[in-house]
């Protein structure tokens, strides 16, 4: 018997052992897949880059050739590009594919939009079928560069259609959409990854392509050259950023844990009231939205774009308000202020669970 007890004790003993090193060695392939995806993004940053590059040599040599005279010459070349860059998709997974892939999609995209040009479609009819277009190839395949590029030519054919039928005013619901997606993008990261392995691939150049497309949105809601929109009626727009902003905020302070309602209130209120007073300029509340978002889930990225987004369209609205140099300062202030207090809270915050 106890012969017995002392080999069940000895298999128990190897059996803890195995599931110790599978557990660490799970651990260790989740650390390197993590690094990995760390170095293909620089890649894939890379790759867009070289295929943009790689799309404007290749249509100067197509032009050299002539092809720019035949219609139809241009539209079976669009195609067999943005067929061809779906196949490679589908048929290699390495990263160093992404160049040709993207070079071939952007491609397709011009010249079957130059050969619709030469076919005389009204330009509202192009925006569509190009939108229609993306659409289907985000179906098919959920490259990152791919998808980053077909949304970017979703929103860009949206803003062209804005633009063509000068309904300037659709600026703020396009910008306030975006918004309310961006957001729930980046707080319900979670719930979109885990849903099936499509959204999981898309997640990532979605949420980047939609907040690259929120701060081009906002730029030409707010730069008075762009549109012919009245200062004083994009503040539309700000009433949804900043509910968003309030929103993100909520989450922050739950997340750090600042439970005092006194503390709290202080935070809202001071937080509408800053807000407030940059309703007339949408894009600096959207600038906060993208910095907070980031601060949130802790994406440096677009942090970074987020704080470089903010100090040009401050510096953009301080200097096209009709206002005095006293004024101004006050409006700055108060800025200065939300942050600082901001920063007052989760710094407090932050140094007293690292004491724990």
């Amino acid at each position: 018997m106890h012969h017995k007890e002392t080999v069940y004790q000895i298999i128990k003993h190897i059996e803890t052992i195995d599931s110790n090193f599978a557990i660490n060695n799970e651990s260790l392939e989740k650390e390197i897949e993590k690094s990995d995806d760390h170095q293909s993004t620089a890649i894939k940053i890379l790759s867009i880059i070289g295929g943009i590059l790689a799309s404007f040599a290749f249509l100067g040599f197509l032009f050299l050739t002539g092809i720019y005279d035949s219609d139809y010459g241009l539209l079976f070349f669009g195609i067999l590009s943005i067929v061809g860059s779906i196949v490679i998709n589908k048929l290699f997974e390495k990263t160093i594919m992404d160049t040709l892939s993207v070079s071939a999609y952007i491609i397709g995209f011009i010249l079957l939009g130059l050969a619709f040009a030469k076919m005389d479609f009204s330009t509202n009819i192009i925006c569509i079928l190009m939108i229609i277009l993306a659409l289907v190839s985000l179906l098919i395949t959920q490259n990152y560069v791919v998808s980053f590029i077909a949304i970017l030519i979703i929103n860009g054919a949206i803003l062209v259609l804005i633009a063509e039928n000068e309904i300037y005013q659709s600026l703020q619901i396009y910008t306030s959409v975006l918004a309310l997606i961006i957001t729930y993008f980046y707080t319900k990261e979670a719930a979109i990854i885990t849903k099936n392995k499509s959204w999981n691939r898309l997640y990532s150049p979605a949420r980047i392509a939609f907040t690259f497309a929120f701060l081009v949105g906002l730029s030409i809601l707010t730069y008075k050259n762009f549109t012919p929109i009245s200062v004083a009626h994009v503040w539309i727009s700000s009433i949804f950023i900043i509910a968003a902003i309030l929103y993100v905020i909520s989450l922050i302070l739950k997340k750090l844990l600042i439970t005092n309602t006194t503390h709290k209130w202080l935070i809202y209120v001071g937080s509408t009231i800053s807000l407030g007073l940059t309703a007339l300029s949408p894009a600096i509340s959207g600038a906060i939205l993208i910095i907070l978002l980031s601060f949130l889930v802790n994406y440096k990225s677009t942090l970074i774009i987020g704080i470089i987004a903010f100090i040009v369209f401050i510096s953009q609205f301080y200097y096209d308000l009709n206002f005095t140099l006293l004024t101004k300062s006050i409006l700055l202030l108060s800025s200065g202020v939300l942050f600082l207090v901001f920063y007052f809270f989760t710094h407090k915050k932050l140094s007293s669970n690292e004491k724990i």
